[in-house]
């Protein structure tokens, strides 16, 4: 069978990895960091595909996935509902489905501290050297390596990451730390909060271990806040010894005087809900919104995937589902075309308008996120309105939609 290289070990580089190494081919997997990915990301809404990937990359699927959701709650700024929505969804965790992948692809194949310094094709291979002077041959490249993607900056430099004018607030806070309350009221829905110009959201998620039993679940959240790129962005990105970092601060490096202001606005403007969960959450990060389109994921031999090729915001829910989705085309052309650039032409024709088409959408969530507290008086009917509109197009599954064309209402 061909010898294919992946390029990143997260979620996406494992799933094309598992897939391929299962169709019998020679995977040699490439990471940039050193240590465990375990802490990255926080919650993740599952889809039918996913399952399907999980699947395909040889994982049983059962009950342990994620914690199980019957309905959709949003709340007003007084901690009373303005309106549900019925929709049964499993929410999982970046560190529930790392630890699957990971543990299921042989570690002698997952090689670490491999930051890509240069790729090369020719007419029967490529090649990869990197920075610590390694270097690598294979018949095919799936480069699964992010939003800063060190292989499309060498085949596409010209695709590059647009800031969308808002940042996210994430984390994940303890059951066991909430008031009754809050538990009763929120912690076990697929809860949101709107206000004006804003947007929060959370779920219950698996707490440490991956444990999903009552009491030891986790609350995860996202807050999206605008911030000007600028200024605002600037200094939420600064820690607190006033080192800048352009390109996404480390959690643990967020300056505390910046939590401590998101907590005080939180109080006076979310649900006391959603504010008890901020105030006892002890790491909360932020999260830069950023767009990533490309017009071309295809390269001779080198394919993009994964947010490597397309970066769709965080409201349609479907990033981890669709790097799934596309390991699985990857590995379905591949077995019938071979290890060949007829193969990743085929995943290009298969995928590339999907995910132009999920990129839209998000662009589309957002957009409407901002609006929606932008037009003045927020009457009690507009309330419910904005809040029936939101719980039903958010992070709920849209492949019958992207098979359609129809992922953006034709009205917009």
């Amino acid at each position: 069978m061909a010898k294919i290289l992946v390029i990143g070990g997260s979620l996406g580089g494992l799933f094309a990895a598992n897939i391929l190494l299962r169709q019998g081919h020679d995977v040699t997997l490439l990471e940039k960091a050193i240590g465990s990915l375990d802490g990255r990301g926080a919650g993740i809404v599952t889809h039918d595909a996913l399952a399907d990937a999980l699947r395909e990359a040889g994982i049983a699927v059962d009950d342990s996935l994620g914690v199980a959701v019957s309905k959709r709650v949003t709340l007003g700024a007084d901690g009373e509902s303005l309106g549900e929505m019925p929709l049964s969804q499993i929410l999982t965790s970046w560190s529930r489905l790392y630890h699957l992948l990971k543990e299921n692809f042989p570690s002698e194949r997952y090689l670490q501290g491999k930051n890509v310094k240069t790729v090369s094709q020719d007419a029967s291979s490529v090649q990869v050297t990197c920075e610590d002077g390694s270097s690598y041959e294979a018949e095919l490249l799936i480069a699964s390596d992010g939003i800063r993607s060190a292989v499309r900056a060498q085949v596409a430099p010209e695709i590059q990451p647009e800031y969308a004018g808002y940042i996210a607030w994430r984390g994940v806070c303890d059951e066991s730390h909430l008031s009754n309350y809050t538990l009763d009221t929120l912690f076990n829905y697929f809860g949101f909060c709107l206000p004006n110009g804003e947007q929060m959201l959370g779920y219950p998620v698996a707490g440490s271990g991956n444990d999903t039993r009552p009491g030891k679940r986790r609350y995860n959240f996202v807050w999206y806040r605008p911030a000007s790129e600028d200024g605002e962005l600037v200094k939420l990105l600064t820690d607190a010894d006033g080192h800048y970092y352009p390109t996404g601060i480390p959690p643990l490096k967020v300056s505390w005087k910046h939590i401590a202001e998101m907590r005080k606005v939180a109080r006076d403007i979310l649900a006391p809900q959603y504010a008890e969960i901020l105030e006892k959450t002890a790491s909360p990060f932020l999260q830069a919104i950023y767009d990533v389109r490309s017009d071309q994921i295809v390269f001779g031999r080198i394919a993009l995937m994964g947010d490597a090729a397309f970066v769709g915001r965080p409201h349609v829910g479907m990033g981890v589902t669709k790097a799934g989705d596309e390991a699985i085309v990857i590995a379905r052309h591949i077995a019938q075309f071979g290890a060949t650039p007829a193969a990743l032409d085929a995943y290009s024709n298969e995928r590339l308008t999907l995910g132009q088409q999920v990129v839209a959408r998000a662009q589309y969530l957002g957009r409407y996120m901002q609006a929606q507290g932008s037009k003045g008086t927020r009457d009690s009917n507009s309330l419910r309105r904005n809040a029936d509109t939101v719980m039903a197009e958010t992070a709920i599954d849209i492949s019958t939609l992207l098979v359609e064309g129809k992922a953006v209402p034709e009205s917009l």
